[in-house]
């Protein structure tokens, strides 16, 4: 890290290997779909530049994964109509019949239903929920993936299971506000 932070692009690429993959998945469980590939190699660029900031003692992950969710973030504010309309052609696209066996069909659904049902709540709710069950992050680190103080994620965390409760069969937000 301490290489890295001096401007060693050899030391920054190990960190970029260990990380590009949970750094993806965190923009895509955020919203990023299509583009989590352009959000992650932003988000290493600018981790690059801001590296001489970064606090020695601080931890690497969440540092990088606020700035993930913040490029995210970026994208959401500069594509929400096009999103919108991406989200509501996938959902007429998701109508059409499966050729896979019906275990794997109610399961894709079961994860489509949660996906869909996580998008439509505030953007707020949706990253909370994103981060503290789809990124298994603790709530101190998703306090500092989000920027925001651990109370307010306890809080928003209660209030979002709130919201898709009713959204979702079977009591999963129970189960996840439980688990």
């Amino acid at each position: 890290m301490s290489r890295a932070r001096d401007g060693d692009l050899d030391a920054y690429g190990v960190l970029v290997a260990r990380y590009r993959t949970l750094a993806h998945r965190t923009a895509y469980l955020l919203g990023a779909g299509a583009s989590a590939e352009d959000v992650v190699q932003e988000a290493f660029v600018k981790g690059f530049r801001a590296l001489r900031g970064f606090r020695p003692d601080g931890a690497f992950r969440p540092w990088l994964l606020r700035i993930v969710a913040n490029e995210t973030s970026n994208l959401h504010r500069s594509a929400r109509r096009r999103a919108a309309l991406e989200l509501r052609v996938a959902g007429f696209a998701g109508e059409a019949g499966h050729p896979d066996p019906e275990q794997e069909a109610i399961s894709g659904a079961s994860r489509t239903a949660l996906l869909n049902a996580v998008r439509a709540l505030p953007e707020k709710d949706a990253h909370v929920i994103t981060c503290r069950f789809f990124l298994d992050l603790s709530e101190a680190e998703t306090a500092q993936v989000l920027g925001w103080p651990r109370g307010t994620v306890k809080s928003r965390l209660s209030r979002a299971l709130a919201k898709l409760r009713p959204a979702m069969s079977g009591g999963l937000g129970e189960e996840a506000a439980h688990g």
